[in-house]
């Protein structure tokens, strides 16, 4: 599909992006907040909040009209980064650095004070909650996450209880601190002013591989076994999950998250026929649970590999679809429809060609994607040694993509084409 089929022009006022009630959906709870004892802070009123405040990004979830695509990044945060490298070479442990409050705020917000993304995104990982309800881990230099005491049996499922929020106590203090202090910025630069503060969790059939095969697998023999040979324990764990990833997705929004991604990371490794019966469900759960608690939260679902399961994607309930940079970004909008919100979809490999292409890889994607309903993103996340000037480009570029502009100016190249 051509891009050039999409609108030329939008027919609506641009409004401004202008400060967010930091404190509105906070409101009803404890005036109380976690102060680091590193940083100190003036806990200031800020002013009513209304559904025009909202960020950028929550705007665009939800496929209301704004005046262009709010872009952030998958690992937003992380080793491309200069000063991350020096953070964690005082802090050599993953477990420490994403596990302590004030190293997660530090760390999140980064990239936000060297980009001004449009989201920034609580730095963890899908694997964090996993204690919480009794799949411990650990993380190795080369092995990446270990579990020792496997999942594969019904004695296994003995290990497993509900999920004690207590125990991630540092993601809630994170968040919090993101969505209404914003650490050691000024009050003048604070996040949730110009930006939405994103949450995210693993999709229960993602979490199943680590906790089955004991790590990270390339082949997921193991689990894929399992849903032959032992369902019945399969479908237990999968509940487990599901039940146990709803409630800490209601804590991540309790705590301040205006968005939650769901990453069904390796869902991608399953065929169609597979997904939709080992991992759809699990996540429709998801959302039903999360919308009987948090109906105005936007929920986003992406899946590395994607290509063969957006219409079945589309089925769980999600508000956006996160297709990764293989899928064509018109076509992805054909199928998917305007009646959902779509995310990406740039290879991240871009970051690595010189700026001019980079740029004009940006234009067509956000093009592609049409004048409402788009949040720019990577088709994957950010990969290790990916120039920073380019990252910074990146945003440059997004922030300068007014759609009233963009729009028209292809269509003014598009007839000179013709004439």
């Amino acid at each position: 599909m051509s891009c050039s089929s999409l609108p030329s022009s939008v027919g609506w006022s641009l409004s401004s992006l202008f400060v967010q009630d930091l404190g509105d959906s906070l409101s009803n709870r404890s005036n109380t907040l976690w102060v680091s004892p590193k940083h100190k802070f003036s806990h200031k009123c800020i002013a009513n909040s209304s559904s025009d405040a909202e960020p950028l990004l929550v705007k665009a979830a939800r496929g209301d009209h704004v005046p262009r695509a709010p872009a952030w990044m998958m690992r937003q945060a992380g080793r491309y980064m200069a000063v991350y490298r020096k953070l964690a070479e005082k802090h050599p442990s993953f477990r420490k650095r994403s596990e302590t409050t004030d190293l997660i705020v530090e760390i999140s917000l980064q990239p936000w004070e060297a980009f001004r993304p449009d989201g920034v995104i609580i730095f963890s990982d899908i694997l964090t909650p996993l204690p919480a309800f009794g799949v411990p881990f650990d993380i190795e230099e080369v092995r990446g996450p270990v579990i020792q005491s496997t999942i594969c049996c019904e004695e296994g499922l003995k290990k497993l209880h509900p999920i004690d929020l207590e125990k991630l106590h540092f993601v809630g203090e994170s968040l919090k601190i993101l969505r209404k202090e914003a650490s050691h910025l000024s009050l003048k630069k604070i996040v949730g002013t110009r930006a939405a503060v994103l949450g995210f969790v693993g999709a229960p059939w993602t979490i199943a591989t680590y906790i089955v095969e004991g790590g990270t697998t390339h082949t997921y023999t193991t689990i894929k076994r399992l849903c032959h040979t032992a369902p019945h324990v399969l479908r237990a764990l999968l509940s487990h999950l599901a039940q146990a990833i709803s409630e800490y997705i209601v804590f991540q929004i309790d705590s301040g998250a205006h968005c939650i991604q769901i990453f069904d990371s390796w869902g991608g490794q399953l065929t169609p026929e597979m997904w939709e019966q080992w991992s759809k469900p699990y996540i429709e759960e998801i959302v039903k649970i999360v919308r009987k608690k948090s109906p105005q939260t936007p929920l986003v679902l992406y899946i590395n590999g994607n290509g063969g399961l957006l219409e079945r994607m589309k089925g769980t309930g999600v508000d956006v679809i996160g297709l990764d940079w293989t899928v064509d970004m018109a076509d992805g909008k054909r199928r998917l429809g305007n009646d959902i919100s779509i995310q990406g979809n740039v290879d991240p490999a871009y970051l690595f060609s010189p700026l001019p292409a980079l740029a004009d890889e940006i234009k067509r994607v956000v093009r592609c994607a049409g004048p409402s309903g788009h949040i720019l993103n990577l088709g994957h996340g950010v990969l290790v040694g990916t120039p920073e000037d380019a990252v910074a480009h990146f945003f440059e570029v997004a922030r300068s993509l007014n759609y009233s502009t963009l729009f028209e100016d292809h269509a003014t190249q598009e007839a000179k084409v013709l004439v």
